[in-house]
């Protein structure tokens, strides 16, 4: 395929601090290549050197002749005053008006806007969330037709109900894409190609072909040969200094060329090793009480409602040691509702949750706001003197700060001042003192990298005690819950066996839920009249045509009522949306076929 933009020999370093250095990669037409690293590594600057806004500090970037890229940055900025519709209206250019509009709101409703309950296409902008906002923004720059997009992070703000929505969009573009991303899952059903900037590997970066997986899978193996090649050269070494040492004058003749040889291999032996220690993640290790009662938390028949409308209903469910329970929903379901009436925090409307004696919770707040932004960087991880204690043992401040990654010259600093991830890491640090019978991690993952996300999954993985996790994070799900539950909102709180199962099933719970598409044709009011222009079997097919259309819409109305007396029982509930998909489909093909024989009838 051809190569679309290309980069080579990219530096880039800020103040004294290298990002990246000697870059070299290409991006093929047709691909979806997905861009990984460390916080700090620089993936953001590096899409903005490729996108052609900022200059490296060294190298080049050649970008094919006609090729359109359009950058999709992290940050979303809409003038002031701006609505949906006109932001894509500014952006199509080519029609009528009515065509522009047309197409525009075409575009708008299938991502979701204009939709009962979902924000209106003249609704300004300033009055969108960060989900819808960044919908928005997604579309504003695949409007703008692009060969080539570039987008850094686009699922942030995005629920899992968007998330589903841009997966599809980029799985069918026509396009080339390039993503940075945190979003392992996302990365895995979308990317055919995945690079990691990162110093751990030769010339900075390593690339495979494939999803996520097949990167895992092959970074791994990169590593351990590495790691082999440095015992290697380790062993190798440790005989060439013996040599060295030794080195009785009848070698003299020899030796010159041999201590070269030495030198050379200790500045490779030198540079191996400071690539394998380019691995320093964050040390994320909860403290269990040990406590082994059977029964920590018991949930027995309970509901909670909110303006009327219940959020789930009737949810039973005993947590022990061990049980790891992931609370899946779109935005609005309940989802921390459900968590604050767990841990005591809200009362229930109907039914009771039973705590165990004493019970010790840890609870994770996504909103953070146990932390004070004008507190000290030092003060937020130790409350008072310059020493930790974990565990029982002692650690000083400096140390400790060492496990999140934070260096002596942060600890002045204002917790405000530190990027979103770092506050994160702030919170995970705090936690990780108190011990724990219960963990309630609500959106732990915002901000964090893949390095220290894959630290949080081993960690919530070996601890003793439960767990409850609310993440959009559907890789951390998987790997780390052996119980899910899905709320949608509407009463219904389900047992799922995977994200993919609740995929499939939030798709037909909001199909069902949805009104009715007008019909492509007005319903005659009276009989048609026959033509010659029908075969025979045609007339009487036109004949009897509304009186099944009439059953059709009887059986769309018996569906939709099979799907509320489903209630949240997952196996109905999937039988009754099948029923009501089939119904809609056989009306539409009456419809369809209504059309066709008056159309023929008339010619």
């Amino acid at each position: 395929m051809p190569i679309l933009l290309s980069c080579r020999g990219l530096s880039k370093a800020y103040d004294a601090h290298p990002l990246f250095d000697d870059l070299a990669f290409g991006i093929d037409a047709g691909a979806r290549t997905g861009i990984i690293g460390p916080n700090g590594s620089g993936k953001s600057t590096l899409v903005r050197i490729l996108a052609g806004l900022e200059i490296p500090d060294s190298g080049e970037v050649c970008l094919a002749s006609g090729t359109h890229l359009v950058y999709l940055p992290q940050r979303d900025e809409f003038a002031a005053g701006a609505t949906p519709l006109g932001e894509l209206l500014t952006i199509i250019s080519d029609g009528e008006d009515h065509e522009r509009e047309h197409r525009a709101t075409r575009i708008l409703s299938e991502a979701g806007f204009g939709l009962p309950g979902n924000p209106r296409l003249d609704q300004p902008v300033t009055e969108l969330s960060g989900g819808w906002r960044k919908r928005l923004a997604i579309l504003r720059a695949v409007s703008r037709g692009p060969d080539l997009l570039l987008a850094d992070e686009p699922t942030n703000h995005l629920d899992l109900e968007g998330i589903w929505w841009l997966e599809r969009l980029l799985a069918a573009a026509r396009f080339t894409v390039c993503v940075v991303s945190h979003d392992r899952f996302f990365l895995e059903r979308v990317c055919t190609r995945v690079i990691e900037i990162n110093k751990l590997y030769p010339g900075g970066m390593f690339a495979s072909n494939g999803g996520y997986g097949t990167f895992l899978e092959k970074r791994a193996e990169l590593v351990a040969n590495q790691k082999k090649q440095q015992d290697v050269l380790d062993n190798v070494m440790r005989r060439e200094v013996a040599w060295l040492r030794s080195n009785p004058a009848a070698q003299m003749v020899k030796s010159k060329a041999r201590i070269d040889r030495a030198g050379d291999l200790g500045d490779k032996l030198s540079q191996l090793k400071w690539r394998n220690g380019q691995t320093r993640t964050v040390d994320i290790d909860f403290t269990a009480t040990g406590r082994r009662t059977n029964d920590l938390v018991v949930i027995d028949g309970v509901t909670k409602k909110l303006g009327g409308k219940a959020l789930f209903a009737d949810v039973e469910m005993t947590l022990s040691p061990g049980t790891r329970l992931g609370v899946m929903g779109l935005n609005g379901s309940g989802k921390t509702t459900f968590l604050k009436v767990l841990c005591g925090q809200l009362a229930p409307d109907k039914g009771r949750v039973k705590l165990a004696v004493d019970l010790k919770v840890v609870y994770f707040d996504q909103r953070r706001e146990a932390l004070d932004p004008r507190m000290l960087l030092r003060k937020a991880l130790c409350h008072s003197g310059d020493t930790v204690v974990y565990r029982g043992r002692s650690l000083h401040i400096n140390a400790w700060a060492k496990r999140f990654l934070f260096t002596p010259a942060q600890l002045d600093l204002e917790v405000g001042k530190l990027s979103g991830g770092e506050q994160a890491r702030v919170l995970i640090a705090d936690l990780m003192r108190k011990d724990a019978d219960l963990l309630i991690l609500d959106e732990p993952t915002n901000d964090l990298d893949i390095p220290s996300l894959e630290v949080l999954e081993q960690s919530l993985t070996e601890f003793p005690g439960a767990v409850i996790l609310v993440t959009h994070d559907r890789w951390l799900l998987e790997r780390v819950s052996n119980v899910l539950l899905a709320l949608d909102g509407q009463g219904g709180a389900f047992r799922v066996s995977d994200t993919a199962q609740w995929e499939d099933l939030a798709a037909r719970i909001a199909a069902s839920r949805a009104p009715a598409e007008p019909p492509p044709v007005q319903k005659p009011a009276t009989r048609t009249v026959v033509s010659a222009n029908l075969t025979k079997p045609e007339r009487r097919e036109l004949e009897r045509i509304e009186d099944k259309i009439a059953e059709a819409d009887a059986a769309i109305t018996a569906a939709e009522a099979g799907v509320t007396a489903a209630g949240a029982d997952a196996v109905l509930l999937e039988k009754a949306c099948n029923a009501l998909a089939a119904a809609h489909a056989e009306s539409e093909r009456l419809y369809a076929r209504w059309a066709e024989l008056e159309a023929k009838a008339k010619a």
